[in-house]
């Protein structure tokens, strides 16, 4: 709107002033315009043509290179640029460049004459860190604010100082996306080559304590310095060449970072055995490096900050180009650019230059010229508008915090020929991401993988990464101390050669060789023998721990256990071994076989069982069988020894009885089969014992070795005699054994003959041992925890967390098994000792299901018995009458349970049997003359023949009616009524 209003003041100026016939009309339209005009544009028009407020703003640069010169420019177009959109503020910012030379002095110089005689309310500058350490302390002084757009170094905090503005990232901003792509290629050691100042030496421990936090060392540092000669580089990169790292980050700016790259191609460490990461100071820069040394560059690593790529930055850039006659614009140009806008935005948001004075403190006469320039008056304010300010850049989002500028996304590039291309990204949310996705860049993981970064064309055109390491040439050799002992050289023995050149060899050597093989860096070493001039050992483990704690040794490695009291002061990596202390003494055969040997194979438990099992399957073959197989019934006892002797004979399958009823037979299939398995069981058991030798231990109680005051055996040198004597034994009693040989001659003496009873070492030695000797000894007792046998470093070496987990990759391959294999042989030859003592009875825990089988079907059968059984007979039950109670009806239901089942078709066909064997035949005819004869009305249906089972003889025909009552007892002798109860039709006169 104010744009508006002062163009159409200006076109009614052009009006009055126009010579034209229409003048008067010109006038009066002019006048009407300013009539109807309100009041408060009326006030803006005529402030609008005032003279605008001049600030006075100082440029410290270097005028004579690139930077300076491009930094320059670009401030004067962001001011052109801002005022011709904001031509309506009223201030505008003047400025008075200086040229720094670049000179440290002469920037503080240009800074003292800014402030002092020009009295400028800013300077932007200067160039480099180096420049900006004094001059901060003038702007300080002075209270002039002081803005850098190039000045990076992470020293220059806004902490320090409340009057400077790093309108640029610091260097420790990229040390993240460094810490990353190092830890995403698995490097363990860098190296930093960077220049010697205040631009170069910021960074550096801020980039160590990010390395550090990715397991990464740094092994050396390299120090160039800003002046450095052709020939001083050249020495300080063949220093390089020397050592094992071969993974190098190079801080220093452009035309000094060039110079290294040349010479690094011509001394071949450009090649597929090195990576190179460079900061963005370089890469801001790369458009500005010949093309000669950028192919020399090729495989090459940079971080720079992430621009967006907008319309502004698209135009901006075209316009300088063509302004400039150069396509070399960079980051700094574009901080340089936003550092003019932000301070337009503040001077005219503080109204400096209103009042804006310098005030002059009490000087004295002899005072210096630092001591005589002035208080800005108006720098509180404007320093303070300048932290609040932020806005939409070229650069980006331009918004400080303490003074600073936040930090971006950073991209990832690969130098490849003449320029460079984007391999992925970096946040501090999300790690490394292969593309920027600021939707979800808060809800992902941070990432460190390499498959998130694009293909790398690696030095000597590699596709593949460096693995960041070779031999060095003159590194220094680390001194392995090795124990010299003379047995179970199986674990580490020392040889000399002819040449009294020692040679260590070994399971444990060759455990380390492997482990130092899989780090991801070359560690040169060399074996020392822990001996004597005479190849004699020269102490005790103890003693050769405490050589790596003086010095003597940089590493440790044998069949060194970890205990605590070494631990104080030598570290120990994770365990290669089995851990703990054990026992070993000698078994013998068990040759008591007593009469009761045939009741081993089985438990009590299941002895028991089976018994009621046979038990019970008897008794309810008698229940489901009684009532329909004469051959279960009979007298009381007779039946109890049935149920037992069926019951008991199954076990042989001896039985002769036969059974009829379906749910017995249904019981019986199961049973038999149990009875199978348990009877097979039972014999290959039994065979065992009484065939197979039974190895039992002579002691198993270490409390009774004490108690009898045994010899007990130990290993020379082992920390167990400390652990025997703590408990309890009498160090008297104790003898020593250095092999395993002596070991087993000491068990065949005995502890009454000069030999001892037990021994004890920790299990590796004790599984050795028994591989040799495991058909005499075995180990028994409880086992002593202790952590097994580890590699002895000194205290805070950074070795120990990389052969740590070198120790567990190479423990979970196939290698160990190799090594194993190699030195102690196949132990599955040998048997397990323990179980050769172990008991051989069967439990019941080994039958149960078979006997839960058993018993539901057993109890199906029953259940369905007893169904059949009450529904045969229900109408006992419904029977009333007052005589009739409970126990009438039960007694009544016991008696039928009790009696035959007349009903059964085993007793129907043979009564038909025995009818026809009784009667020749014709046994209703015989009945009938005998009726006819006598006068006797018999019905066929009122008697039956004969049990075959009563030893009565036929029944007799009757002669004469007087002997009728004596025929027809003789008769009722021998016929069975069908039905009992049909006893009472008879004539009673018969």
């Amino acid at each position: 709107m104010l744009n508006y209003i002062y163009k159409m003041v200006s076109c009614a100026e052009t009006m009055i002033n126009h010579k034209m016939e229409k003048k008067t009309i010109s006038l009066s339209i002019f006048s009407l315009f300013i009539l109807f005009l309100p009041l408060e544009y009326l006030t803006v028009v005529v402030e609008a043509q005032e003279t605008p407020i001049l600030v006075k703003i100082g440029v410290v640069v270097d005028m004579d290179i690139y930077v300076g010169q491009m930094g320059l420019n670009c401030i004067s177009m962001a001011l052109s640029d801002f005022y011709a959109s904001h031509d309506y503020y009223k201030t505008r910012l003047v400025l008075h460049t200086r040229d720094s030379d670049r000179d440290v002095v002469a920037a503080a110089a240009a800074a003292l004459d800014l402030i002092k005689n020009v009295e400028v309310q800013a300077i932007i500058g200067p160039l480099s860190s180096a420049q900006a350490n004094f001059m901060i302390n003038l702007g300080e002084k002075s209270q002039v604010p002081i803005i850098t757009f190039s000045a990076t170094s992470p020293s220059l905090s806004s902490i320090r100082s409340p009057y400077f503005i790093r309108a640029a990232l610091d260097d420790s901003s990229q040390v993240g996306s460094i810490a990353a792509i190092i830890r995403a290629f698995g490097w363990r050691e860098v190296v930093p080559i960077y220049v010697d100042n205040e631009f170069g030496e910021g960074i550096i421990p801020f980039l160590t304590d990010a390395l550090e936090k990715v397991n990464a060392r740094v092994p050396y540092r390299s120090v160039v310095p800003p002046l450095a000669t052709d020939d001083q580089i050249v020495a300080e990169l063949y220093k390089l060449m020397t050592m094992q790292t071969r993974v190098f980050v190079v801080h220093m700016l452009t035309h000094l970072g060039a110079r290294l790259f040349a010479k690094a191609e011509k001394l071949g460490m450009m090649s597929g055995d090195y990576a190179w990461i460079i900061t963005d100071g370089m890469t801001y820069e790369l458009d500005s490096i010949e093309l000669s040394v950028m192919n020399s560059m090729t495989g090459v690593i940079g971080v720079q900050p992430f621009i967006p790529k907008t319309e502004e930055f698209d135009n901006f850039k075209t316009r300088y180009r063509k302004k400039i006659q150069r396509n070399d614009l960079n980051m700094f140009g574009l901080w340089a650019y936003d550092s003019a806008i932000s301070l337009a935005l503040a001077v005219e948001k503080a109204r400096v230059g209103v009042n804006s004075t310098f005030l002059r403190t009490n000087i004295s006469r002899n005072s210096t010229d630092l001591e005589t320039f002035g208080i800005s008056s108006s720098g509180k304010e404007l320093i303070q508008a300048l932290s609040n300010t932020s806005f939409r850049g070229i650069s980006g989002d331009f918004k400080l915090v303490d003074g600073q500028l936040q930090s971006p996304p950073y991209e990832i590039v690969n130098i490849v020929g003449p320029g460079a291309r984007v391999v992925g990204y970096w946040t501090k949310e999300n790690g490394i991401v292969r593309d920027l996705n600021f939707t979800n860049a808060n809800t992902s993981n941070y990432s460190t993988s390499k498959s998130n970064i694009g293909s790398i064309i690696w030095p000597g055109d590699k596709t593949s990464p460096p693995k960041g390491w070779v031999v060095p040439t003159n590194g220094k050799i680390l001194k392995i101390g090795v124990p010299v002992k003379d047995g179970f050289s199986e674990f580490v023995h020392v040889t000399w050669n002819p040449n009294n050149i020692p040679e260590a060899g070994g399971y444990c050597i060759d455990v380390f060789d492997t482990v130092v093989e899989a780090l991801p860096y070359g560690v040169p070493y060399e074996y020392v023998p822990f001996a004597t001039s005479d190849h004699k050992t020269a102490g005790s483990y103890d003693e050769l721990a405490y050589q790596v704690y003086l010095g003597n040794f940089d590493v440790a490695v044998g069949d060194v256990t970890i205990v605590a009291n070494r631990s104080q002061y030598v570290d120990f990596t994770l365990p290669y071994t089995e851990s703990g202390v054990s026992m070993v003494v000698p078994i013998k055969d068990d040759k008591s076989k007593n009469a009761w040997a045939f009741l081993k194979p089985l438990t009590w438990q299941l002895w028991l069982t089976s018994f009621c099992s046979f038990v019970f399957v008897g008794f309810l073959i008698w229940v489901l069988e009684h009532r329909i197989n004469e051959d279960f019934r009979g007298p009381f006892w007779h039946q109890v020894g049935m149920v037992f002797w069926f019951g008991f004979s199954t076990m042989v399958f001896a039985h002769k009885e036969r059974v009829i009823s379906n749910l017995a037979r249904f019981v019986l299939i199961i049973w038999f089969l149990v009875v199978l398995i348990l009877t097979q069981s039972y014999t290959a058991s039994l065979t065992s014992m009484l065939t197979v030798q039974q190895l039992q231990p002579t002691v198993t109680d270490v409390a009774e070795l004490i108690k009898n005051n045994e010899y007990i055996g130990y290993q020379m040198g082992s920390f167990v005699f400390g652990l025997l004597k703590n408990m309890n034994f009498d160090e008297n009693r104790l003898l020593a054994f250095n092999s395993t040989e002596e070991l087993d001659e000491l068990f065949s003496k005995g502890s009454r003959n000069g030999g001892i009873a037990a021994a004890f070492d920790e299990i590796p030695y004790m599984k050795l041992f028994l591989a040799k000797y495991c058909s005499k000894y075995t180990m028994v007792g409880p086992t002593y925890k202790t952590d097994g046998f580890g590699f002895v470093f000194p205290i805070g070496s950074p070795l120990v967390p990389d052969v740590s987990r070198g120790i567990l990759n190479v423990t979970e391959s196939k290698k160990m098994i190799d090594i194993e294999k190699k030195w102690f042989g196949d132990r599955t030859k040998c048997p397990d000792s323990s179980t050769l003592f172990s008991s051989n009875s069967i439990g019941l825990e080994s039958f149960w299901g078979l006997f839960l089988i058993v018993g539901i079907a057993a109890a199906s059968a029953l259940i369905i018995y007893a169904i059949k059984f009450l529904r045969e007979n229900w109408h006992v039950v419904e029977r009333s009458g007052h005589e009739l109670t409970i126990w009438t009806k039960m007694n009544d239901l016991l008696q039928r349970f009790k009696n035959r089942d007349l009903s059964s078709h085993t007793f129907k066909n043979m009564e038909n049997r025995d009818r026809e064997s009784v009667c020749g035949g014709d046994c209703m005819k015989r009945a009938a003359e005998s009726s006819n004869e006598h006068d006797f009305q018999f019905s066929p249906s009122t008697f039956s023949v004969a049990s075959p089972f009563t030893n009565g003889p036929p029944s007799p025909d009757f002669s004469s009616p007087d002997a009728r009552n004596v025929d027809f007892e003789a008769i009722q002798q021998e016929i069975e009524l069908v039905n009992p109860n049909q006893n009472e039709h008879l004539p009673s006169t018969c």
